[in-house]
């Protein structure tokens, strides 16, 4: 089929679209958390710790009170009896609703203020006194590892099995590992050429346009809890509450409506959604909280923080044999990553990338810091954007090394069109691929001979006042979460119903248990349908 045929054969399909869904937006017509308003509804701020490490000696709460309209303020001895003062994470891990006796981090959440309004409860926020014992802050995940660190988490003193294996230091979480130690070993052993070298993929804060809120409405009559939330998982969180709050879960309704941004920073259970939901049951009135931008970039969920040592194996003529790297992995306070896989360190070992390479073996050890919680899939799927730096700049120090060009090290090592379906050193089947055509149409769409001759060109010329470089990077992604033999089980919580009917001659149609989310996904959904209705059958 040629090129007009297939686009009269697609309808439609691959050009663009004209959008549906933006007028209300433009308008104003948006449906977010902070627009929505309940009968009788009462606001929440939350106290934070100046401190990023210390013991809390004492918390007044007598001139908040004494503000008129202030309704209540609790502190973790408040959530104690109700055993809520911590909650499970995703991870395995439990981290502190309100801070227990110590903060581990700047601005975690100390006590929580409900008042008439969110102004009388700001008021309330700066009256409450907390009183503070300063301990030693250590934010150098190596520094963390060392023998004479302080004691991070206390709740952990004395275990030394975590919920990924042994635990080798009060501030280690977990060691895990993948690939063939052995094999790679070998390969470095024998090979004539090795490189090395030590990266680091700083922290970064997905930072949404929106910052994260709830309204927690419970109803003591039914029993029934109403929660409207900036959630991107409003599954996992129902299972996450139910199992907090003792509630049945058939009776827990989480509403995401209108999100404003996301990328990963809203996968995650925050203290603020679990303050809501605990003071509307305890007020038996609805609970707004939304959070300002400060509290959103020093407290949610962070992503990367890799520090990592990558190593390479290859022949004299650029073909790889082994890769090996190892990651100190700094997580904050609390392991509250949001790995959809049963590995604590997501799907870094796709760290083998687009490469034919024989033998391979990744270690990531996780780390407890004086920072926020968190290690989000910002922008990517769980880790796999911090392995295909490192394969990338390996690669790249390698053709260095050798005095190679970048793009031909990369032909020599792609995984050719005829190994497919191919399984990686580290397990992982790759279906299909044309990874030499690929990258060839890349090089010819850009001119890449010129490009190296303009390059050459400018930095023989003493008196160009500009440097030039030329980038090269190829990015194989694992799709969502990754093979289902690698998902934990709150993927499957998370996981989204759908149902597709086709009814001869005409109707076609589509259920589904998801919204717009982050990425409004309606217009796909069109399209979709509309390639369904292309194939239909005759």
């Amino acid at each position: 089929m040629n090129a007009p045929d297939r686009k009269a054969a697609l309808q439609g399909m691959g050009d663009s679209r004209l959008r549906k869904e933006d007028a209300r937006f433009i308008q104003g017509k948006g449906n977010y958390v902070d627009d929505i308003k309940l009968p009788g509804m009462v606001h929440m701020d939350i106290v934070r710790s100046p401190l990023a490490h210390a013991r809390i000696k004492k918390i007044n709460k007598e001139k908040a009170l004494a503000i008129p309209g202030v309704i209540v303020v609790l502190t973790a001895d408040d959530l104690k009896p109700l055993k809520l003062h911590w909650m499970p994470t995703l991870a395995g891990d439990v981290a502190a609703v309100l801070a227990d006796e110590k903060v581990h981090f700047q601005m975690q959440e100390v006590a929580v203020v409900l008042a008439d309004d969110r102004y009388i409860a700001a008021d309330g926020v700066e009256a409450v006194e907390v009183e503070y014992e300063e301990l030693p802050v250590v934010i150098d995940p190596f520094k963390a590892l060392e023998k004479d660190a302080p004691v991070l988490r206390e709740d952990l003193a004395g275990k030394t099995e975590g919920a990924h294996g042994q635990r080798y230091h009060h501030n280690h979480i977990f060691t895990w590992d993948a690939g063939d130690k052995e094999a790679t070993d070998a390969a470095f052993k024998s090979a004539p050429v090795t490189v090395s070298e030590k990266l680091l993929y700083p922290r970064v804060h997905p930072c949404p346009l929106e910052t994260c809120g709830a309204v927690a409405s419970f109803d003591p009559v039914r029993g029934e809890l109403t929660t409207y939330m900036t959630s991107q998982a409003p599954h996992v969180v129902r299972t996450v509450v139910s199992m907090l709050s003792g509630i049945p879960e058939s009776k827990v309704r989480i509403v995401s409506p209108d999100i404003g941004g996301g990328f990963g920073n809203k996968v995650g259970v925050y203290p603020g959604y679990v303050c809501a939901i605990v003071s509307s049951i305890v007020l038996g009135r609805p609970v707004k909280w939304v959070e300002d931008r400060i509290e959103n970039l020093s407290s949610t969920a962070f992503a990367r923080d890799y520090h990592m040592t990558g190593e390479l194996a290859a022949t004299t003529d650029g073909k790889i044999l082994g890769l090996r790297t190892h990651v100190i992995a700094d997580h904050g306070a609390f392991d509250a990553c949001a790995d959809p896989t049963k590995f604590p360190a997501g799907l870094f070992h796709i760290c083998s990338g687009s490469y034919d390479i024989p033998a391979a073996h990744c270690t990531v050890e996780g780390v407890y810091t004086n920072k926020a919680p968190g290690g989000v899939a910002y922008r990517c799927s769980f880790r796999v954007t911090e392995a295909v730096y490192l394969i990338e700049r390996m690669v790249d120090v390698l053709a260095q090394k050798l005095n190679m060009d970048k793009a031909e090290i990369r032909r020599k090592n792609f995984i050719r069109k005829e190994q497919f379906p191919y399984t990686s050193a580290f397990g992982f089947e790759y279906d299909s691929g044309d990874y030499h055509t690929a990258l060839d149409k890349v090089l010819d769409a850009v001119d890449y001979k010129a490009l190296r001759a303009e390059q050459a060109a400018k930095r023989a010329d003493p008196n160009c006042p500009t440097l030039m470089g030329i980038g090269l990077v190829t990015f194989t992604e694992v799709v969502g979460a990754g093979p289902t033999t690698c998902v934990t089980s709150w993927v499957w919580v998370c996981s989204t119903p759908a149902r597709f009917g086709f009814t001869p001659p005409v109707a076609l149609s589509l259920e589904w248990g998801r919204s717009p989310k982050v990425r409004d996904t309606r217009p796909l959904t069109r399209r979709l349908l509309r390639l369904s209705w292309v194939f239909r059958p005759k």
